[in-house]
């Protein structure tokens, strides 16, 4: 296992990317109140992915024939950190940047890639995941939504998801559905469809959490008739090319990266007030090498998909990992300006703290549960 995390560095015309794209954050984000950026790559702005559409910055590892830049994985990976550092409001495109791209390209048929691709890379269509369901959770293997082939072509589409990332947003949902067989089989009998959420049958219903947003939804589908170009991949091979997509998902640097809003502005905050606190200070040292080293194992798993592999075990680790390092930010932070009762804190930075202990519970829900993780790391290392 420890083979797969190999150091790596950035390639120099990567690292090139950052002061041009700063200069768009500059301009568009980093001026925005602390507890508005808290939201990191949960926050949904249109306008900011069409920019950074124009600007060449989606798409990154797609062909230049469907509208990409045909970098590699690390270009993505050095964007992605510019963005999650700042908080910019990524949510519009980000799953379908990150993930959705990759499986029309690999898996679609060539009029998918034509129609999808350039439209994604231009910031102008947006993506969510169909995969959890009530009853199921992150049990993907037993979902029982259920697409059955009409007479004359197509498909019949009936069942729920639930906790899908911005349906109420999102122009296009890949639902992982069941089209054979029960959900006894588990991994038989499971393809991938693409729905237009604009199809008649198709309900969304935004879950509003503590916080008071609605990132999360639950969609319905109720005999919702789709077009036999619907399925991407071969029927029945989704539980292949949905084990390849998450591995995109969970290693990102957005599994470690959600807190990092509200960190910056503790130590800031520390720098300002209390420089020489030694309790203070040995927790930001603690916190940036837990970082440090999340950070270069996120980078080894880029370096994996970089040269074409699908490092699902070693994604899992990071993701499960990385969601314990995120939760633990607010908890330590609140610990830490309890200590100084007297001391004044900045309402941005006790609004930022607020949000993030009210929604760091959700770290470990979204991309696949800790218990899911860990059975999959089991399994890669034989214990099960």
């Amino acid at each position: 296992m420890f083979d797969s995390f190999t150091l790596r560095a950035l390639p120099p015309e990567d690292e090139a990317l950052r002061e041009p794209l700063r200069a768009l954050i500059a301009e568009r984000v980093a001026a925005q109140p602390i507890d508005r950026r808290a939201r990191s790559w949960m926050g949904f702005d249109a306008d900011l992915s069409r920019a950074l559409g124009a600007a060449g910055y989606l798409g990154l590892t797609l062909p230049k024939r469907y509208g990409g830049q045909e970098r590699g994985a690390y270009a993505r990976f050095v964007v992605s950190e510019e963005l999650l550092s700042v908080g910019a409001p990524v949510a519009a495109h980000w799953i379908a940047d990150r993930q959705s791209a990759q499986l029309i390209l690999h898996f679609g048929t060539e009029a998918q890639r034509q129609d999808y691709l350039p439209r994604i890379c231009r910031g102008e269509i947006y993506f969510c995941i169909g995969m959890s369901e009530p009853g199921s959770g992150s049990d993907l293997a037993s979902v029982r939504t259920r697409a059955e082939p009409v007479e004359g072509g197509g498909w019949r589409l009936n069942g729920q998801k639930i906790w899908t990332t911005f349906a109420h947003h999102d122009d296009y949902m890949i639902a992982l559905v069941r089209t054979s067989g029960i959900s006894a089989d588990r991994h038989q009998g499971l393809s991938q469809l693409i729905i237009d959420l604009k199809t008649p049958g198709v309900t969304v219903r935004p879950i509003v959490d503590l916080t008071g947003d609605a990132h999360f939804t639950e969609v319905f589908f109720e005999d919702v008739h789709l077009p036999p170009d619907a399925l991407i991949g071969e029927e029945g091979a989704g539980w292949a090319q949905v084990t390849a997509e998450l591995a995109f998902e969970r290693s990102g640097p957005e599994r470690i990266y959600s807190s990092i809003v509200l960190l910056d502005a503790w130590i800031a905050h520390i720098r300002a007030h209390r420089p020489d606190d030694e309790a203070s200070l040995a927790l930001a040292g603690r916190l940036t090498a837990e970082l440090a080293v999340l950070r270069a194992m996120s980078l080894a798993v880029t370096a994996r998909l970089a040269e074409g592999e699908s490092p699902v075990i070693e994604a899992s680790l990071v993701k499960d990992i990385g969601t314990g390092f995120e939760q633990s930010i607010p908890a330590l932070i609140a610990d830490d300006l309890g200590r100084h009762p007297d001391q004044p804190v900045a309402p941005e930075l006790v609004r930022a703290l607020a949000f993030a202990t009210q929604i760091a519970p959700s770290y470990s829900l979204r991309g696949g549960t800790r218990e899911i993780l860990r059975g999959i790391i089991a399994r890669g290392l034989g214990l099960r």
